[in-house]
């Protein structure tokens, strides 16, 4: 096997992969297709909830044709999306509702708030719904709307919601985590949301950090680390990868905690950024991973000759280390996603690098296994060139006394 043809295609996968994975971060919004093909003007990233507000605003008669995406949510779930005109809660919001009925049709309605005891029940808002509709596409709920603006102005406050839906009845939503901060502004002309009802940072700022925080994660911790596991353990029983094949492990290793170290990062300060919002698993492998990886890094320092008496043990060490991270790591990305509210298509795409990374280690298993066994043979033959070690003595002395 040409290990400069595997090791080059490795590393032009990795490439692709980064690639592909910030590419898929980023097309969630300003490309999606509606089924519907509507086109919108603007469209941001609600920072929580795995929501998209599109829309397109229109100054001659100060309306807003618009779309609210909810995704990761099933039909059994009601969702919402609100402007509060006069507020900055959930009290005196003009709300657009959407869920499935029990006869199976998706109904969309508005329905003003007046207190934090309402049921939703249908009624008119304090300003004019002209057109409103619903679809529910896979695992996504989207609410199509006009508004009539109040006049002279363009920037409210707005929340949106889901909960679950009993029968006829829209349950209460929850009351903790992403589902307690739903809430910032939007302002149709300037094309502007903010997080928090008073403003803030930026809803699209922090999607955007929540997309870096995943792809640095995921392609880091997720998938160079099996690489580097993946060019010690096979490309080194190849003789002329050696001793390119350390070097490869190691480089690949270090990129991996470098850049997962930049993602370890950005995770912290998404947590000091959302109080209130505890993902604790994903949380706790993050720091045991971390803390592990950097072991991994000061054990290579530390690392003895080949020939020294505890080299077994330092070997037994780094590799159970290793193995535990690059599972740590494949099972946090899968929370990762899980912490994004069914981002299904992104955790399918990894779930395919598994797939491939899994089919190509197989693959040299087998080939590895090959190598040494036979190998082995070759080394028993070279050892005892005439077969059989009696019957090459006998026949010897046969020529002999012949």
């Amino acid at each position: 096997m040409d290990t400069k043809l595997l090791t080059s295609n490795l590393v032009l996968f990795s490439s692709i992969l980064l690639t592909l994975f910030t590419f898929s971060y980023g097309q969630n919004c300003s490309t999606h297709q509606f089924t519907n093909n509507n086109l919108f003007s603007t469209c941001n990233p609600l920072p929580v909830l795995n929501s998209f507000l599109h829309w397109t605003y229109h100054p001659d008669n100060h309306t807003v044709d618009l779309a609210y995406r909810h995704g990761g949510v099933t039909e059994s779930s009601w969702v919402a999306w609100a402007l509060n005109p006069d507020g900055t809660g959930m009290a005196g919001c003009q709300s657009l509702i959407a869920f499935r009925n029990s006869s199976g049709q998706i109904h969309a309605y508005t329905s003003p708030i007046t207190s934090y005891n309402t049921d939703l029940s249908e009624g008119a808002l304090s300003f004019g719904v002209p057109r409103i509709s619903a679809e529910f596409v896979g695992s996504e709920m989207i609410i199509f709307a006009t508004l009539e603006l109040p006049a002279n102005r363009t920037s409210f406050t707005q929340v949106w919601q889901n909960g679950p839906v009993s029968g006829q009845a829209l349950q209460v939503h929850q009351t903790s985590g992403d589902n307690i901060r739903s809430i910032g502004t939007v302002d149709f002309a300037s094309g502007q949301t903010s997080a928090g009802a008073g403003g803030g940072i930026s809803a699209s700022a922090r999607q955007r950090r929540r997309n870096i925080h995943g792809v640095l994660n995921a392609v880091s911790w997720g998938v160079l680390m099996p690489m580097g596991a993946i060019f010690a353990r096979y490309l080194k029983v190849f003789k002329s990868a050696n001793p390119a094949w350390f070097y490869l492990h190691a480089g690949c290793q270090t990129v991996a905690y470098a850049v997962g170290v930049a993602g370890w990062g950005t995770g912290l300060k998404l947590g000091s950024d959302s109080v209130g919002i505890r993902f604790d698993t994903h949380r706790n492998i993050g720091i045991t991973l971390f803390c592990l990886g950097t072991l991994q890094v000061f054990a290579l320092l530390l690392r003895p000759k080949p020939d020294h008496k505890f080299r077994l043990y330092w070997n037994i060490y780094h590799h159970v280390t290793g193995y535990t991270v690059i599972i740590l790591s494949i099972i946090n990305v899968f929370e990762g996603f899980d912490a994004l509210n069914g981002q299904k298509n992104w955790k399918k795409a990894y779930i395919g690098v598994i797939i491939f990374l899994g089919a190509i280690a197989v693959l040299l298993e087998a080939i590895t296994w090959f190598i040494v066994i036979k190998r082995k043979k070759t080394s028993v033959s070279d050892k005892n060139p005439h077969g059989n070690g009696t019957n090459g003595y006998a026949g010897r002395s046969h020529d002999q006394t012949a």
